[in-house]
């Protein structure tokens, strides 16, 4: 790993050089890094001010142009590889990172990790009110209408699992790996504990224990800064855009029925299947959790938990009938919606934004 050395200052920014010369001779580039003390208006100002914060732009850049705007900056940003390469050279100051993924590897130093440790710092966006809310579970608004009893078995086992998975996240993470996990053991079972923590922490910081459960106050703050920052180049979908309501978005009766039950369903279609967003990880451990554990064959389903990653699109593939379930950020569910795929969301397994924004500190 590359090693940087730190002068002290008193001011809230300061200078390192890079140890390595060029080759060529030339000096190394001066990097600018922040006391742990500095504001994150300073910080913000800052590192926008250079055009180095970075995000991926699959949906959660919202959050992170709800956060420039907050505090006056313009709302454009690097984009940000899979990986913190970027970070980790200096050519983003401000990284976007999900607390259960990338912040671990720069601060870990297992396989695939950075191992800055303390020597970091992040902006989270649930302290800095700009927090939208990201996996839930949906289905087609016809789907949910034609095999009521179908989704509501899916949600009980689904959220029995997603229960056991945040009681014994340990356990969770290894039973992930076992199903073709696509990082170490050793990250799955830091993600396990940050998953958990996303679940039972809502975006005020309160306890929840209520899974799957939707925060309608939370929900309302996703739409309207959804509303703020997707662009949308057909006039018609942005139309839709402007007018949507939750009531477009999300279905809390399914799931207020589902665990309101006994457990007992007669599911229409017994063989069922869900799309999820990224590869086999703990991001997805409610799931697996249930398939494992036998919760799904309990209700009478028989699922297929399909892994994402590539070109495959969740909302499209719900929308085109190819799976029945999918897990997908709410930004992207609306955006969906307003081009008119009539999703529909049946509970919220996250109820906390998992992003923040990494920078390294003195």
């Amino acid at each position: 790993m590359k090693v940087i050395k730190k002068m002290s200052m008193t001011m809230a920014l300061i200078a390192a050089s890079a140890t390595a010369a060029f080759a060529s001779g030339q000096q190394a580039e001066e990097i600018s890094y922040y006391e742990p003390g500095a504001s994150i208006e300073s910080i913000v100002v800052d590192a926008a001010g250079k055009g180095q914060v970075g995000n991926w732009g699959l949906g959660n850049e919202y959050e992170v142009q709800a956060l420039l705007t907050k505090y006056g900056q313009p709302t454009t940003y690097l984009s940000q590889a899979f990986d913190m390469d970027g970070f980790d050279d200096d050519s983003i100051l401000l990284a976007s990172a999900m607390t259960y993924n990338e912040l671990g590897l720069v601060k870990n130093s297992y396989d695939g990790g950075y191992s800055y440790g303390e020597g970091v710092s992040y902006i989270d966006m649930n302290d800095e009110g700009v927090a939208m809310l990201e996996d839930n579970l949906f289905t087609t608004a016809a789907f949910a209408a034609e095999n009521p009893e179908t989704v509501k078995a899916f949600i009980y086992a689904s959220m029995k699992g997603w229960a056991y998975a945040c009681e014994n996240p340990e356990e969770a993470a290894e039973i992930v790996f076992n199903y073709g996990s696509s990082v170490s053991p050793e990250h799955q079972a830091y993600m396990a504990e940050q998953v958990k923590k996303l679940v039972e922490t809502d975006t005020m910081g309160n306890m929840v224990r209520d899974y799957g459960k939707m925060d309608e106050a939370a929900m309302a703050q996703t739409l309207e800064l959804a509303k703020t920052y997707i662009k949308l180049e057909d006039s018609v979908a942005a139309s839709a855009l402007e007018a949507m309501s939750l009531e477009d978005v999300m279905d809390a009766s399914y799931w207020e029925m589902a665990m309101g039950s006994s457990g007992a369903f007669s599911p229409e279609k017994s063989e069922v299947s869900i799309q999820l967003k990224w590869l086999p990880q703990s991001q997805f451990m409610g799931y697996y959790v249930a398939l494992d554990k036998g919760f799904y064959e309990e209700v009478g389903l028989s699922v297929n938990i399909i892994p994402g990653g590539g070109d495959i699109g969740e909302t499209t593939a719900v929308y085109t009938g190819q799976v029945d379930f999918g897990v997908t950020w709410v930004s992207n569910l609306i955006a969906a919606n307003a081009g008119g795929m009539g999703l529909l969301e049946v509970a919220q397994v996250y109820q906390r934004s998992g992003l923040v924004l990494v920078y390294k500190t003195n």
